[in-house]
This record gives structure tokens, sequence and C-alpha cells, in this order.
């Protein structure tokens, strides 16, 4: 039904406008007496065969919302009944910011992907938690946290622990978004003396609490193979819970689009089934790199069950969807678990 009569509606208006207008859809039929359990009976899967432990937490399945689709914590009750095993929200900046100009997301249809140069648009930190106040505890929340666009390089760390440290009660566990090419000096958070520095900061902060929260590291997809090496060690040196692997990607070539059709859309992270590839080669390295040491969470180009399956055998523990999402719509959570279940 959906890709026979929804996604070509979606997909005949501006991809950020039909985003919004499915948010209040999907939060109105919600709403009305019985369509909760109904969106329950057709997409969730109960299998205790399906749960994954992984840093102290339980999984009911493997596979989660990607970051960027509920930016603000808005829509997680709702999304999980469509049989997501966890939700990532954010990326969550100190204070809420509009992001760059629109249009600023774009579909590449022949491709099945997206290019987005969203620039961590969102409502703040305050307007998270006060949504994060009403989780109705159906599902493991991870908590994707960045900087604000404006903040001086000195400050970075600064932006990052007060998200942290404000979002902690509220969320199982934390991404540090420092991969995302559409915010600005974006050159520091790729260098690993930062990144060293930042990891042991938060990490510090993390020890104060009384329960501390898994900290991964969301890397980007067009590493070479030096700096793979350089995550490895960066994780052994930190002791660091895990990787997210991986971000959108910069790259352009392999595409169908038209030359004059990616010059008109211009820069923007590229995500969907153009990266699929690219995502499950870094996955595999890191995880033969480092001896499978530490939990990869696999994200980039799954649009069906297989491509998920892919992801786990090169080395994820989970998997998170995103454009796939947008492109199958939510049985491709079902169809996932139920391959899963068949391995």
């Amino acid at each position: 039904m959906y890709k026979l009569l929804l996604r070509p509606l979606f997909f005949s208006f501006d991809p950020e406008k039909i985003h919004h207008f499915t948010f209040s859809l999907i939060k109105t039929t919600s709403k009305i007496p019985g369509f909760s359990a109904l969106f329950r009976s057709l997409y969730v899967v109960e299998d205790e065969r399906l749960e994954r432990k992984l840093f102290g937490l339980t999984f009911k399945n493997p596979v989660g919302l990607a970051a960027g689709f509920d930016k603000n914590a808005v829509l997680y009750n709702e999304l999980a009944n469509f049989g997501f095993g966890f939700i990532e929200i954010g990326t969550v900046t100190p204070k809420g910011q509009a992001g760059n100009p629109k249009k600023r997301l774009f579909r590449l249809k022949e491709d099945q992907g997206i290019i987005n140069r969203m620039g961590f648009n969102n409502e703040g930190l305050e307007a998270a938690i006060t949504q994060l106040k009403k989780n109705k505890g159906k599902l493991i929340i991870g908590g994707n946290i960045g900087k604000n666009t404006n903040t001086k390089p000195e400050d970075y760390t600064k932006d990052y622990l007060e998200c942290f440290n404000a979002l902690h009660p509220y969320v199982d566990y934390f991404v540090l978004n420092v991969s995302c090419p559409n915010v600005g000096s974006h050159a520091k958070l790729n260098d690993k003396d930062y990144l060293e520095e930042l990891i042991g900061a938060v990490q510090k902060a993390n020890i104060k609490f009384e329960k501390q929260k898994p900290i991964l590291l969301k890397i980007a997809p067009d590493l070479n193979n030096n700096q793979l090496d350089e995550i490895v060690e960066l994780v052994k040196d930190t002791n660091l819970d895990g990787v997210i692997a991986s971000n959108t990607s910069t790259d352009r070539s392999g595409l169908k689009a038209t030359d004059d059709l990616l010059e008109s859309i211009g820069n923007g992270g590229l995500s969907g089934q153009p990266i699929k590839e690219k995502s499950t080669q870094v996955i595999k390295y890191l995880s033969d790199k480092s001896n499978k040491s530490f939990p990869i969470i696999g994200v980039g180009g799954i649009h069906s069950a297989k491509d998920a399956l892919e992801k786990i055998e090169a080395g994820a523990d989970l998997v998170q969807i995103y454009t796939g999402f947008i492109y199958e719509g939510p049985s491709l959570i079902k169809k996932i678990n139920k391959a899963l279940l068949k391995k």
C-alpha cells in the first residue's frame, strides 16, 4: 500500500514539506482509538530471538531509526508502533537553530537516494527535553548531539557537554555527531587529537552520574583506510563504547542522476542506496581491523532485508534505517526482523 499509493503521492510534494505533513499525519492517526494497536499488529515483530544486548542495554530487536528523522523528539512514541527496536533523536544542539537556507532536501529518485544540507536544524536542548519527558518507555532512545553552527572552535566541547549533561537523564545512549558534512568548521571535528579531547571530556562528565550512559561516535563513510585505522586506535585508547558507521557522504560518483541535476542541487550529504556498499565496506574494515572488539551500528543504504543482513554479516551488531524508511515504508522494519528470524 505504501509504495503503491502513499509514496507516489508523498513524492509529488516538496520533500521537507511532506516530512512535516507525515509527522502530523502519524501524530493525528495515532490519537484515534485503535490505530496505534493496528499499527503494532501490522508492523511489530515480538520474538526473544531478536533481542540484542549491547553496552548494558537490551534492544527488543536490532532495527533502529537513525538520527535526523525525529530531530526534536516529537514522534518517537508513535514511531515505536512501527516495530523499531530503538530510535535515535537529534541531532540536538544547545540552542535552537534554523539550519541552512531552504531548499535543502532533495530526492534522487532514480538512485533511491536523498541529498540534504539541513545544517542541524532543531528546536534546541530544552525543547527536546520537554518532549523526552513524555517518554512512555516503549523502546530504547538514543541522543545524537552536536554543536551550534555559530559556536567558536574553542567552545565546541562546551556545546557537546551542555547537551550531554542536560539529556543524560532522558536518553539511553549518546552519539557524538562529528561527521555531518552540513555544518561549519567541519575539519576540526575530524581531527584525531580533538576527538580524543572531546571524548575524554564527555567521559569525565559521564562518571559524575550515578548511572553512566554508553557513548558512541558517528563517522563518515568517506574515510580512507588510514583514517579508519585511526578510528580503531581512538576507540581502543579512549574505551569508547561503539561506532555508528556511517553518516552521509559527499561523494557523487556512480550516480544515475545527471550532472545538471546534481549541479542544480549543490552541496550536501548523500544517503540511501548510493552509499550502501561504501558504508558496508567501512563496517567490515572496522570489524576486521579491530577483531570485532567494539560494537558497530550499521547505517547507510538499507532498503531491504538483504541490505540489512549484509551489514550484519560485515560486522554490524545493530542497524539503522532512514532513507530506506522513506522509500520503502514501515514494512521494511518487519521484513528485516522476519529475515533475521529465518537465519
